[in-house]
């Protein structure tokens, strides 16, 4: 019953190899043109008392002077095709500055810039480099060829500020069916660092070709770097991320494996929007805080009130709908038998499910499929009553085999011996939404069973052990 979570990725590479790669014909176009700027500047271009230059791979723009208005410095790129007016955009780019202020930074039609802007907004910029990502809807217009600019101007100082990874994409109109595989995933990292030997081979083929869930929590310092960059890369190839939110405080509060999370319910609210808001109107699989609900109960150990976690919950799925009305967000019910359908399905109500697609169950377990199906079914009823029926997912990644019976407090859940790959992830027509592999299969639970990993941690062994059962 216990989750574990995953370490930071290298998500700029994956935004680099992404802004790099050349696109397929059913993929979200890149509108920017050179957003990495590892060569040159062009098509860029300084506007006003500004200077560009290209710097380690990154635009440097320097204020020449100090001036009054946004627009008297500034640094433009023309987008690579037309707008497209009433239709959803992520602009999203890497950017900091020598003097902390705030610049605009805007979407705008070429023929009509001053009085015709999609997008326009402020732009706090600080001393460290952070991740910016901003949805926005193309204005209506006659002539729709666009160009992207940094106002630099009006911070009564002369400040040197540096840009990469900028990148342009329009939400697809019609959401991807296709599951996202990422190279970054730790299998598939693990077995391209070792695609020489068998091992490397064996885990690439079983686990890291598939499309498996991403984890976010607090493990990442810049959340809109992490998200907004598996998010784009997935958008990139027309296909469907999957993530995990995973930073509710007093997380896995039974068991302590996993623990951990915000620190109070306002930076809880704080994460979960700037994770959300990350997402923004693309699409995307959320998984919303697995055990969460069932572990509540188990926060009175540390003097903690059970209600106070369903309503950071309830927030969560507030925040979710609003900032990313394309995601599908379940919220995770445990398992099939940790605590009864009857009980769980008002704490779900409580917990806001009614914001929500769905649920999830069996996440990071080993309880059969048809198990799983029949709890579902059984937690449906009981919410057919208040908020409907819901759809619902079950994590198949380490069910091949079932549950681990054994006497020994804690084997039968953290790594046990003689577990299996279950059913790779599908979208169903009956029963469960989706069979998806939210664990990681590899990734271990914790210093236990038969892995001595820490938790979230991703061990080869325990991922062959999964492909041979």
């Amino acid at each position: 019953m216990r989750l574990i979570a995953g370490t930071a990725t290298t998500v700029a590479a994956v935004l680099t190899a992404v802004l790099l790669a050349p696109q397929t014909a059913s993929a979200a176009a890149q509108l920017i043109g050179n957003g990495t700027f590892t060569s040159s500047t062009s098509p860029w271009s300084a506007i006003g008392q500004t200077t560009v230059a290209a710097e380690s791979g990154r635009l440097r723009a320097d204020v020449k002077a100090v001036v009054a208005n946004p627009w008297d410095a500034m640094v433009a790129s023309p987008t690579t095709a037309a707008l497209n007016p009433g239709k959803s955009y992520t602009l999203s780019f890497d950017a900091y500055s020598t003097v902390a202020f705030k610049a605009t930074a805007t979407v705008q039609y070429k023929a009509t810039p001053s009085s015709n802007q999609s997008l326009a907004t402020g732009v706090q910029l600080t001393t460290a480099s952070k991740r910016y990502s901003i949805p926005f809807t193309a204005a209506t217009a006659t002539d729709t060829a666009a160009e992207v600019t940094f106002q630099l101007g009006g911070s009564g100082a002369t400040p040197v500020v540096r840009f990469d990874n900028v990148s342009l994409m329009e939400t697809q109109t019609t959401r991807p069916t296709a599951l996202y595989v990422s190279s970054q995933s730790h299998p598939a990292a693990w077995a391209a660092a070792n695609i020489g030997t068998s091992k490397g081979q064996a885990i690439q083929a079983s686990i890291g070709s598939k499309p498996i869930f991403e984890w976010f929590g607090g493990w990442f310092n810049d959340i809109t770097q992490a998200v907004d960059t598996y998010v784009g890369a997935a958008q990139a190839q027309d296909k469907l991320p999957m993530l995990v939110a995973y930073n509710i405080p007093n997380r896995d509060a039974c068991a302590d494996q996993s623990g951990g999370g915000a620190g109070d319910a306002t930076g809880y609210h704080n994460w979960i929007t700037e994770f959300a808001k990350a997402i923004g109107t693309r699409h995307a699989i959320v998984v919303l805080e697995p055990d969460a609900v069932a572990a509540a109960g188990c926060v009175t150990r540390f003097g903690k009130d059970p209600e106070d976690q369903y309503r950071m919950l309830l927030d969560a799925t507030q925040v979710l709908r609003a900032q990313a009305p394309n995601a599908w967000v379940y919220l995770d019910a445990a398992n099939a038998t940790w605590i009864t359908a009857d009980k769980m399905a008002p704490l779900l109500v409580k917990s806001g499910i009614a914001n929500t697609r769905g649920f999830s169950v069996n996440v990071s377990n080993y309880f059969t499929t048809s198990a799983s199906e029949t709890y579902s079914v059984a937690v449906n009823g009981y919410l057919s009553g208040t908020v409907g029926a819901k759809k619902y997912v079950i994590d198949t990644s380490r069910n091949g085999n079932g549950p681990y019976e054994d006497d020994t407090p804690g084997d039968n859940w953290c790594n046990p011996p003689g577990r299996k790959l279950g059913t790779p992830p599908v979208r169903q027509v009956n029963g469960a939404e989706y069979l998806f592999w939210v664990k990681v299969p590899g990734d271990s639970d914790g210093q236990c069973g038969i892995s001595d990993k820490t938790a979230g941690t991703f061990d080869p062994d325990l991922a062959m052990a999964l492909i041979n059962g």
